[in-house]
């Protein structure tokens, strides 16, 4: 079966399987995207997806209420947690990025109602930024679009190519960061 060229070995080949690209309209579900992609950035995802259990059991699995909520005393416990990347500004910008995703659900009905609006990431981060996410450049909104579904860059070739509809960028076909 051909896939992607990084899904080469575990976890990617599972994770490129039966999660990237998939849409997703879960609100816990894109939150956890959107903070697991900033905690990417300058590592590799294979890193993450190897401390994606250790961060649902330190980021409350997800809830963005919970996470909105986070003071001193969690940011500081959650700086002790060997299995999450510790960096302080990814730490702190889960906790802002919690309270600007709930802004827009109660502006929009629900974050995902907004975010699937979106097919270009430049765009998408322009305006995440203005709404006080953090994290969110360009290179991290692509691969969370790719993750949720919104984007359709499964390689020429790739099993899992076109399975979803919605792929208004589908002529790009190179994966963000899939490092």
């Amino acid at each position: 079966m051909k896939r992607c060229s990084w899904a080469t070995h575990e976890p990617l080949i599972t994770y490129h399987d039966e999660e990237w690209g998939t849409p997703r309209h879960d609100e816990r579900t894109l939150f956890e995207f959107l903070v697991l992609e900033g905690a990417q950035a300058g590592l590799s995802w294979e890193t993450i997806l190897r401390k994606r259990a250790a961060y649902r059991r330190a980021f409350s699995r997800f809830a963005p209420k919970t996470v909105a909520r986070y003071g001193a005393r969690d940011v500081a416990r959650l700086m002790a947690d060997a299995g999450i990347v510790r960096n302080r500004a990814k730490i702190t910008s889960a906790i802002t990025n919690a309270k600007a995703f709930l802004a827009v659900a109660e502006e929009h009905g629900s974050f995902d109602a907004y975010v699937w609006r979106f097919n270009d990431p430049a765009q998408l981060s322009r305006e995440l930024r203005k709404r006080g996410f953090r994290f969110v450049g360009p290179t991290i909104c692509e691969s969370f679009m790719e993750a949720v579904g919104l984007l359709d860059h499964h390689e020429k070739g790739c099993f899992r190519r076109s399975e979803r509809r919605r792929t208004p960028m589908q002529g790009t076909t190179r994966p963000a960061r899939r490092t």
